[in-house]
């Protein structure tokens, strides 16, 4: 028997239904699967579930020695220091203890250099700026610093009154620093600075008369003299370049997922005073030197 003319249209008009269906969930968007070795919390900021490099744990660096006042004793895990606290109250933000935080050690030059790195991030007063930015990422910045210039008291050097009074002194910076920049940029001498690895060595060609001035940041500058290099005195600062203020900030690897974390907790602690607890306590000898101009 064969099927009314009705029931034909009806089952081909099914038919038609079905494919139509078909078509449309092969056609529309499908959920992605996540990429191999990625995280959906690196997504989000989640207390304790950040897309570490170790699950459940951060891992800070910063270089050796680990120079005061930002660290105590070059003791990074010690918690004293202001860079060490710093690091402290950002992990506590991010939701790992102390018991949660790792160190790990890494050359200051290294640690803003192009190439994947092995820390979630760095702290190690590195200034930030865009040149830097084109091989990492930074947090927001978590101090604002000035360099200053440290020199032997009855020294030449240390009766300059102005930049242009620096002209013609032998100057030194540590490799790769604002701090080195500086003396290209904005002092401009008649001789090539000298330019050392570690400020440790900066220090010594001090002591030893191999320079007449070193540059630092204020806040190691008022270090040095009244701990270091006692027979040292501070010149003066530098005024800030291009109206902004220099910060240093955290260093992460670039595109990280923590970065946007990162920066939140380090508004979040500016804004609740923690920042400026942190800087009385460990740097309140920071205090204003004579501006250079």
């Amino acid at each position: 028997m064969h099927p009314a003319p009705r029931a034909l249209r009806r089952a081909a008009a099914a038919a038609v239904t079905v494919a139509l269906l078909a078509a449309a969930v092969s056609c529309a968007p499908q959920p992605e699967e996540p990429a191999a070795g990625t995280s959906s919390a690196g997504n989000t900021c989640e207390k304790g579930k950040l897309a570490t490099r170790t699950a459940g744990e951060l891992t800070i660096a910063t270089d050796e020695p680990a120079y005061e006042p930002w660290f105590k004793d070059d003791d990074p895990a010690g918690g004293k220091g202001f860079e060490s606290a710093v690091a402290y109250a950002v992990a506590r933000h991010l939701g790992y203890g102390k018991d949660k935080v790792v160190w790990q050690t890494v050359p200051f030059n290294k640690a803003f250099a192009p190439g994947e790195k092995t820390f979630d991030f760095d702290i190690n007063q590195v200034s930030i700026s865009d040149e830097r930015k084109k091989a990492v990422d930074f947090s927001a910045g978590y101090y604002d610093v000035r360099q200053a210039v440290v020199a032997l008291k009855g020294s030449k050097a240390a009766k300059a009154k102005s930049v242009a009074d620096l002209k013609d002194v032998k100057l030194g910076a540590q490799v790769g620093t604002t701090s080195l920049d500086y003396i290209d940029d904005v002092v401009r001498p008649t001789r090539a600075a000298a330019v050392f690895a570690k400020n440790d060595q900066a220090k010594s060609a001090l002591k030893n008369g191999q320079v007449d001035a070193i540059v630092v940041d204020l806040p190691t500058a008022f270090y040095i003299t009244g701990a270091e290099v006692t027979d040292a005195t501070i010149v003066g600062q530098f005024e800030n370049q291009g109206g902004t203020p220099e910060q240093f900030g955290l260093v992460l690897d670039k595109g990280s997922a923590l970065t946007s974390c990162v920066s939140r907790a380090v508004d979040a602690l500016r804004e609740d005073g923690t920042l400026a607890r942190i800087e009385k306590q460990w740097l309140s000898d920071a205090v204003d030197a004579p501006v250079l101009k």
